[in-house]
């Protein structure tokens, strides 16, 4: 009895939970913990952290220990002596440190190693910047398809309204059969309509969950009258330049370009001579039958090395990192170019998006005072049922544009700043804060 019961409560809990909707903070947060591509992003970020230990570990002295046995033969002649043959074991025991002084190559690598860390931790911000950008567009995907819904229920209880009171006129001979005809065929229109819309909502849920895992019940809308404001600074050349500063793409491109920069001299290190300081200490031990012996060593000095001829492997190496360097430029001018077109594009659609808000708040006025009139008329008899169906859809169709202008404005204010690398969790708060969170 008492599991029956505590089954029942943890039922209800889940329920209630699942119940709970869901805001545009609670789908980032859950899809940070969820999200594929981001985790990728990370691993490649913690990945290039190890690139500046590895970098700075050509700078560092190494040890090595060595041990080899070899059984000898020897045959020694001396001149006017009869020849020796000694057959014996021989035991070798280094332990070697080694310090790079110079060496260029080393050096290159260290600093590329710096520049590969930073250029992750670019790419993970950028990958942040487009999870923000990707689970707000399902968001709102999913807030559209619900407000058709929501519109196509209200028209069609509008049009249930009409129809019965079509058949009533028409019982007492006020009207013809023609309006029932006309509200039934709209009635059909409009269940046909519930159920592509009733589709279209599953899909979008269904791509919302691929971003954050989960399927919410339901999303919070925006606020009833919410107003939209101008992206800040009120200017297209200043978010232009910001995007071909900032933009994340653009920074990470710019320091790929002078990695492969570096490679270039890396390369040409290879022409160069390299120095290190050498310190050993070695033992070794001839077991021979007669006179097994014992020898001790310690050595320190310098080593120079100087290339002279590697087959031209260094000089191709070198044409090759030239190469590389300016497809890196080449890339670095084709992302600013899109940073700053993509910063165009937002901050016009946003621009666009505003303007198109406001003539539809003006177009949801006159509608609604359209369809008052039309079913006054209609009541005077001034007015046939069409002209009221008519007036019903076109006020409906105006607010269901109007809220998807509104998200389409909100998504392009989150372009923009993603275009100018501006793009950041306070943004998406701000947005969440022009939720109906109650």
């Amino acid at each position: 009895m008492q599991r029956t019961q505590l089954a029942s409560l943890i039922a209800v809990i889940c329920l209630a939970i699942d119940a709970q909707a869901m805001t545009l903070l609670d789908a980032f947060n859950a899809a940070q913990a969820y999200d594929s591509q981001l985790a990728s992003a990370r691993g490649a970020r913690d990945a290039a952290y190890e690139k500046s230990t590895q970098g700075f570990a050509g700078l560092l002295p190494t040890v090595s220990a060595t041990a080899s046995i070899n059984r000898i033969n020897a045959d020694i002649t001396i001149a006017n002596q009869d020849p020796i043959y000694r057959d014996y074991t021989q035991q070798i025991y280094q332990l070697q440190l080694r310090q790079p002084i110079y060496n260029q190559n080393n050096f290159d690598v260290y600093e590329q190693s710096k520049l590969l860390v930073t250029a992750g931790e670019i790419q993970f911000e950028r990958a942040k910047n487009d999870l923000a950008l990707r689970v707000s567009q399902a968001y709102f995907d999913v807030l559209t398809a619900q407000d058709t819904i929501s519109f196509i229920h209200a028209q069609k209880a509008a049009i249930t309204e009409q129809l019965e009171s079509a058949k009533r006129n028409f019982e007492v001979g006020t009207a013809t059969i023609t309006d029932t005809h006309e509200a039934q065929a709209r009635f059909d229109l409009a269940i046909a309509q519930e159920i592509a819309a009733q589709n279209d909502l599953e899909v979008k849920r269904n791509a919302f969950a691929v971003v954050t895992g989960q399927l919410p019940p339901e999303l919070k809308s925006l606020r009833s009258g919410v107003k939209l404001s101008s992206p800040e600074p009120s200017n297209m050349d200043r978010w232009v330049k910001s995007a071909e500063a900032s933009n994340f793409s653009v920074v990470a491109q710019s320091l790929l370009a002078d990695i492969a920069k570096l490679e270039i001299h890396r390369n040409r290190a290879g022409h160069l001579p390299t120095l290190d300081a050498v310190a050993a200490q070695s033992q070794r031990k001839d077991l021979t039958l007669t006179s097994p012996s014992t020898t001790n060593t310690t050595a320190v000095g310098l080593q120079l090395t100087i290339p002279l001829f590697t087959g031209f492997s260094t000089t191709s190496k070198i044409r090759e990192a030239i190469a590389l360097e300016n497809q890196a430029r080449s890339d670095l001018d084709t992302a600013k170019r899109t940073a700053m077109q993509n910063a165009r594009a937002a901050y016009l659609g946003v621009q666009s998006g505003l303007s198109q808000i406001r003539a539809l708040e003006a177009a949801e006025v006159s509608s609604n005072s359209a369809l008052e009139s039309n079913k006054l008329g209609y009541d005077v008899g001034v007015r046939i049922n069409i002209d009221v169906l008519n007036a019903q859809q076109q006020l409906y169709s105006t607010r269901r544009d109007l809220a998807k202008a509104r998200y389409d404005t909100l998504i392009n204010g989150l372009r923009l700043k993603a275009a100018a690398g501006t793009l950041g969790e306070v943004d998406l708060a701000e947005l969440n804060a022009l939720l109906d969170i109650r």
